[in-house]
């Protein structure tokens, strides 16, 4: 189904009941200690949660050479790539997705567990028809915290990570509602709040938390969209909304949404640089790992 730097994932058929999974076969010889202790975590986060809107790990198998996952498989791609296809797309869609994705991370906050790497490419779909649920899935840079603990690891994604994480500071899981607030932006208008091709650019955009709303792009968006992203792109962490209050915005549960069709030509467009760009990458990626294999 699909090959990196680190791991091949195949289709596979449980002989039992006959019910088709995807297992990502991990080469333990490329893997550096720290990405062994990674992928402890991300297996230990896995088994804890059950959740509609999370992908699903099924279980695990460790041998000397190779360590195996059996995984949900996501027959639907990716959520973006769906979106862009259709033929019509509003308000309502989009608000449907978002709520999803904030209840699926509510869950995962009430259990001490942060995601730290929330993007497009990470939101799947179950299927190919209309109904397919929407999931989060790798969780390789999520981390498991313990009461009043906070963390200090630079990670995420250049583009929706949060700002406390770019200035050093200690965070939560309210870096988590920083990138749903991003998704929630592109998502209804096709390109994001903070965007600039030199990262130290991005970076500083991002920090200083200025965006806007763009005329003639969200002029059919109503203003409790806006209003939501507003008080989950605030740069103070303690200011922001948590999931839970994402989940309670008047946004989510109330019916103040536009019946426009949202323009998705901009969507489109960057939907190819982000995939041209994950394709070059991993190209990096994998041209950097043959260099180290034949040192």
């Amino acid at each position: 189904m699909g090959t990196g730097s680190f791991a091949t994932v195949k289709k596979a058929t449980h002989k039992e009941d006959k019910s088709v999974w995807a297992v990502k076969c991990i080469n333990k010889s490329n893997l550096a200690a720290e990405d062994s202790a990674a992928l402890e975590t991300e297996v230990d986060i896995m088994n804890q949660v059950t959740h509609p809107n999370i992908i699903t790990l099924k279980e695990v198998f460790d041998t000397k050479k190779t360590f195996y996952m059996v995984i949900e498989i996501m027959g639907g791609g990716e959520l973006f790539d769906r979106i862009v296809e259709k033929e019509k797309y509003g308000e309502t869609e989009a608000r449907s997705v978002i709520r999803k994705v904030a209840d699926a991370l509510a869950y995962c906050h009430e259990r001490g567990i942060v995601h730290r790497d929330l993007k497009p490419e990470n939101l799947l779909l179950s299927g190919p028809d209309d109904d397919a649920e929407v999931k989060i899935a790798d969780f390789g840079l999520a981390k498991l915290l313990k009461e009043e603990t906070l963390m200090q690891t630079a990670c995420g994604t250049p583009g929706y990570v949060a700002p406390e994480i770019l200035e050093g500071a200690n965070y939560d899981s309210s870096v988590d509602v920083w990138s749903l607030g991003v998704i929630t932006y592109i998502i209804l208008c096709g390109f994001p709040p903070f965007y600039d091709e030199n990262n130290a650019a991005l970076f500083a955009a991002i920090k200083s938390g200025s965006f806007d709303y763009p005329s003639p792009y969200w002029d059919p968006v109503s203003e409790e969209a806006k209003d939501l992203i507003n008080k989950m792109l605030i740069v103070d962490p303690k200011e922001r909304l948590t999931c839970k209050q994402v989940l309670e915005h008047p946004w989510i549960v109330g019916d103040a949404v536009s019946d426009t069709n949202l323009d998705m030509s901009e969507l489109k467009k960057f939907n190819i640089r982000r995939k041209f760009k994950a394709g070059i990458a991993v190209a990096k990626m994998a041209a950097a790992f043959g260099a180290m294999s034949k040192d």
